[in-house]
Formats: C-alpha cells, sequence, structure tokens
C-alpha cells in the first residue's frame, strides 16, 4: 500500500489515472502546478457537510487528494456571510457540479441519506463513524454504492493497521478458507465504550431553539423532539434518535479491525444476548455485556465494564493453524495474502473499492446495532445475516428498518 500517493486532480479523477501536466509553457507557477501547486483547473472540489465537533478532522482525512474546499453546509448558521460557500441544506451543496468528493461530519442520523444522496449526485463520499443509525440504512448505503459506481469510506482506519499484522493476516486466512468448520475463537472487548458518558437526560425540560439552528433540519429524519441542548452537539450519542450511546460511539472504531481480521465483512452474528439493566425509551442508558456469536462458532463479546459483573462465560482466545488438520495447515500455508487495502485516494483514483467500503463497514455497523438493539428489548434475539431481519420477535425486528419523518425516507 502506498503511504504517499500523488495528490488526485481533476482530469484524474474523472479518468481513473493520473495526467502529466506540461513541463514547458510561459505561464505563472500557481497556473502551471507542480510541487506546492495546483492548478484551478486541476483541483479536486471538496465539500464539507457537519461542520462542528469531528467535521474538519474528517475533512482533513482527505488530504491525500489535496481537495479544494469550496462548500461548508450545516443546520448550525455560521458566523460569516459569504453565500456561495455556506449553506444548511446539504441538498444545496449535491447540486454544485464543481464538487467531487463530499465528508460527512453530521450526526449519524444524517450519515445514510446525505451518503446515498451525494452517490447519487454522483459524488464520492468520506463518512464519519457510526455508519448509520440502524441497519436498514447500511444496507440501502451498501447498495447506492454499487448502484451509482461511487467510492464510500467509513473514517474509521483501524482495519488499515490489522490488515498489516502478519497474525491477523494468518487468522484472516483460516477463516476465509472455510475449512474451520467449528470456529473456537472468542474475541473480548472490555472497556472504552464510554458507557455512562454519553447516557442521555430522562427528565430534560424543553427549552427554546436557538435563534441561529434549523431544529427542524437538525432532527430531519427523526422523529420531532422538543429542543434541549443535551439533544445537540456531541451529547446527541445519549438518545437513540440520533445515536446509540457510547457504543454507537466507539463501536465502529473498535470493530472494524475484528471484522477484518476474522473474515466477517459479508455477514453477521445469528445469536446475540444482552447483560444489561432495563432500557429508556428514549435515551441510552448503561450496559454490562452483549454476547454476539456467529454461525460458524466465532463468539464476540462487548463488555462496558461500567455495569454490573464481569462476564465469565468463555475465555479469550483466537484461532491458529493447529485448529486445522495438517492438509487443512498445507492449504492455508499455500493461500495468497489478501489484497491491501485502498485508502480513499487511492480508491477514488483507481475507481476501486476502499478498504472501509459500504458492505463492510456496514457488516461493523451492523455489530453494534444487534447489540444496542438486544439492550433495547432487554432479551436474547435471533439474526437471519442473509435476509437481514431478526427472528420471531416483531418489537426488536421494529429496530432493524426504523420509520423516518416524512417527508425524509430511504
Amino acid at each position: 500500500m502506498r503511504t504517499n500517493p500523488r495528490p488526485v486532480t481533476r482530469r484524474s479523477f474523472l479518468k481513473g489515472s493520473l495526467g502529466a501536466v506540461g513541463a514547458f509553457t510561459i505561464v505563472p507557477r500557481h497556473v502551471l502546478g507542480g510541487a506546492g501547486f495546483t492548478p484551478p483547473s486541476e483541483s479536486v472540489g471538496g465539500a464539507l457537510i457537519g461542520v462542528g465537533g469531528r467535521g474538519p478532522g474528517t475533512f482533513n482525512e482527505m488530504r491525500e487528494l489535496n481537495p479544494v474546499k469550496l462548500a461548508q453546509c450545516d443546520v448550525k448558521w455560521l458566523d460569516r456571510a459569504d453565500n456561495k460557500t455556506l449553506y444548511t441544506d446539504f441538498r444545496r451543496v449535491l447540486e454544485r457540479k464543481d464538487i467531487d468528493v463530499v465528508a460527512i461530519g453530521t450526526p449519524p442520523h444524517w450519515h445514510a441519506l446525505i451518503s446515498i444522496a451525494a452517490m447519487e449526485a454522483g459524488k464520492d463520499v468520506l463518512s464519519e463513524k457510526p455508519m448509520t443509525r440502524f441497519i436498514a440504512e447500511g444496507r440501502a448505503v451498501a447498495e447506492a454504492e454499487k448502484r451509482y459506481g461511487r467510492i464510500f469510506q467509513v473514517g474509521t482506519f483501524g482495519r488499515f493497521g490489522a490488515s498489516r499484522d502478519r497474525n491477523h493476516i494468518l487468522t484472516r486466512k483460516i477463516m476465509k478458507s472455510g475449512l474451520l468448520k467449528n470456529c473456537p475463537a472468542v474475541h473480548l472487548h472490555r472497556g472504552g465504550f464510554k458507557v455512562k458518558e454519553w447516557s442521555g437526560l430522562v427528565n430534560a425540560k424543553p427549552q427554546p431553539v436557538p435563534k441561529n439552528l434549523d431544529w427542524d433540519l437538525y432532527v430531519g429524519p427523526s422523529p420531532m423532539k422538543p429542543y434541549h441542548p443535551h439533544r445537540f452537539g456531541g451529547t446527541h450519542r445519549g438518545y437513540w434518535d440520533y445515536e446509540g450511546g457510547g457504543l454507537g460511539d466507539m463501536g465502529q472504531h473498535f470493530l472494524d479491525p475484528f471484522t477484518w481480521i476474522y473474515g466477517k465483512d459479508d455477514t453477521a452474528p445469528v445469536e446475540i444476548e444482552p447483560h444489561a439493566p432495563p432500557a429508556h425509551h428514549d435515551a441510552c442508558g448503561m450496559w454490562g455485556w452483549v454476547e454476539l456469536k456467529y454461525a460458524d462458532g466465532l463468539t464476540l463479546v462487548l463488555e462496558s465494564g461500567e455495569w454490573g459483573e464481569r462476564y465469565n462465560r468463555k475465555q479469550s482466545r483466537g484461532v491458529t493453524l493447529n485448529d486445522l488438520s495438517e492438509e487443512d495447515r498445507r492449504k492455508v500455508s499455500e493461500m495468497p495474502d489478501p489484497e491491501p487495502l485502498r485508502t480513499f485516494a487511492e480508491a477514488v483514483r483507481t475507481r476501486k473499492p476502499a478498504g472501509g467500503n459500504a458492505e463492510a463497514a456496514h457488516r461493523t455497523a451492523s455489530l453494534m446495532h444487534l447489540a444496542n438493539i438486544a439492550i433495547r428489548v432487554g432479551r436474547r434475539i435471533r439474526f437471519d445475516p442473509v435476509r437481514e431481519v431478526i427472528v420471531g420477535d416483531e418489537e426488536a425486528n421494529r429496530l432493524v428498518n426504523q420509520p423516518m419523518r416524512a417527508p425524509w425516507h430511504l
């Protein structure tokens, strides 16, 4: 994997390969281009939708493309009057033909709809984590990525580090070989989920909407609730309407390497069991642990360390060649290494899927969505990873594909 690819230009963006810049011409250097200079006609047009919190950092993750920020958009009106580059409605940004790539830094309840609209408008998308608010949104984004032939990447890069570790590469090869019929691995992730920090308020009194905030557009596809400052900004994470608590905030970071290492980028667990107190209908709260089992026996355990008794059912362990027969070990040793993951910039240039493409990111996000569903209904659930529905539990299944407030829809 190249760590320092050349900047992608508008011309190369359209052609899918880097174009040469003429070396001999009597024009100013800033027009010619070259080291430290990008000619205006050769720049990649970028836009940032959601400028607060992680927004600027997400846009900066596209720096290998050297994008020119042509537009910014936020539902909270910015303290500038340049109406050519500042917007409150993302749809106006996507209408611009000079925008090639879009960074999305909004709260998660907007990620899916903006990503789909951007790809339909011919833009490539780098979205902040988590990918979506509920499972059906992820499937819709993955289908849009294929339908419109665009590049999509979630802004978590843990899988890139995992893909360079020889032990992790071996584990992935064993899992992807299909030779391990009953996987003994138990992956236990303890702590770091910020569960208490991102718990919502259960008795917050409505407050007046700030004059510089479009509350209706902020709420968007989620249920309309009265404004309270705790429902806005970083603390939005504490409400099911916008995210999924600490698990929604940190889960994609922690689980993105897991899905790559264990070769689960195209499937999901079949049984999920929570250990948590009764959940509030609106505010995210505390939980102890969640056990997620795959059809092949692989067990993923998420433990908060912030509530209840510690998980003590199974010990953490990985998979090794010793779990296979001698003949199967030989077959795995002869398998080629997985293809190196592509950064967002490399994917834009080559028009091949990024390392955190929509399908892979959707399967990772589904892990935390399934865990949160089990926590919310307070019982074990069974999931069909092909149809992507919860089996025999209609209350839980309604959380897989949640209704959106009109006129918004997938």
